[in-house]
């Protein structure tokens, strides 16, 4: 496709080339409203800055010659230990085929996974590892034009490569572990935002207890999905009548909370309450109650991916796109 012009851009704008230019570097100094309407043109039009183009107008690219080009890595949230360490694998695979990594996140924010895939574009990255948040086939097909290879993480597309656990199957399994213990009255905790593979955590426990005859799936719903939310969710457990005695978090660092806080107020972990969390990230051994969690092969997550984004750059027209899906597993602890 043929690469949009800044000039383009300022007349579909009805603005100056040089205020599309302010808008690009220095945003601030622009008002709003024509920001605001520079901006839309620039979704409307697919338009991506020639960063080397750019780099030429400044003077001589000082990095080293012949330097390996990168690839992106975009996740929602680099301060969970799951989502870094799926960046950790993706970035191994990327570096023995000799090419670098860049990690960025999007705090679960449309506007942000927007940036990141521009700032991306623009470096002219050889693809993109990507936990979309709300971007759809439209607009990554978009980016895809514009360079750059596209595989989805953790989310499901025909029309492009990704690579994705069973979560479904993740809640069915922490489901029927519960049940095999007895605990047939069973609470989900999540929180908000809730991405999709959460969802179909939830998803795959209340199937489960359907089948078997069980009660209906409580969801208990926090403002994060964190250790202090957990918290807040423990005591809101013990509040219910009658309390849970089985427990199913959408993440590890939900579980740690409702574990650490149910100690602390005298519940007795699994004798009372049986927690399950899922991701097995490395903390999950360290809660007050070691953690019985289902485990995502997180950082073969990541290789899998980054080995779908080299294949489809190696191989240009003659790719054709794969889904991998990975199976969770039961990791069976102290706390279920």
């Amino acid at each position: 496709m043929p690469q949009t012009s800044i000039r383009e851009v300022a007349r579909r704008a009805g603005v100056s080339v040089g205020t599309v230019s302010n808008v690009l570097n220095r945003p601030n100094i622009v008002a709003e409203a024509t920001r605001d309407r520079v901006l839309a043109a620039i979704e409307e039009l697919g338009f991506v800055r020639n960063e080397s183009a750019r780099r030429l107008r400044q003077g001589p690219d000082d990095r080293p010659s012949g330097r390996a080009r990168a690839f992106g890595v975009v996740v929602e949230d680099l301060t969970n230990p799951y989502a870094s360490d799926v960046a950790r694998g993706a970035e191994l695979a990327f570096e023995e085929a000799g090419f670098e990594t860049l990690w960025l996140s999007t705090d679960h924010s449309a506007d942000r996974e927007r940036r990141a895939l521009e700032l991306l574009a623009e470096q002219r990255a050889a693809g993109v590892l990507v936990s979309s948040v709300e971007t759809g086939p439209d607009r990554i097909a978009r980016w895809r034009e514009s360079g750059m290879c596209v595989v989805l993480l953790d989310r499901a597309g025909p029309d492009f490569c990704s690579a994705q656990v069973d979560h479904v199957a993740g809640g069915d399994i922490a489901a029927a572990h519960l049940l095999a213990l007895g605990r047939d009255r069973m609470a989900f905790v999540t929180g908000v935002p809730e991405p999709q593979p959460v969802v179909e955590r939830c998803e795959g426990a209340a199937r489960t207890l359907a089948k078997a005859g069980a009660g209906e799936l409580a969801v208990l719903t926090q403002d994060a999905l964190s250790p202090t939310a957990g918290q807040r969710a423990a005591r809101a457990l013990v509040s219910m009548s009658p309390v849970p005695t089985g427990v199913f978090c959408a993440n590890d660092l939900l579980a740690i909370g409702v574990v650490n806080e149910l100690v602390r107020l005298g519940a007795r972990v699994p004798e009372d309450v049986a927690v399950i969390g899922y991701d097995d990230i490395e903390l999950a051994r360290s809660s007050a109650v070691p953690l019985t969690t289902i485990r995502q092969p997180r950082r073969e997550l990541g290789w899998e991916a980054a080995e779908l984004a080299l294949a489809e750059t190696a191989e240009g027209s003659a790719h054709e796109h794969r889904q991998i899906v990975l199976r969770p597993e039961l990791m069976v602890r102290e706390s279920a």
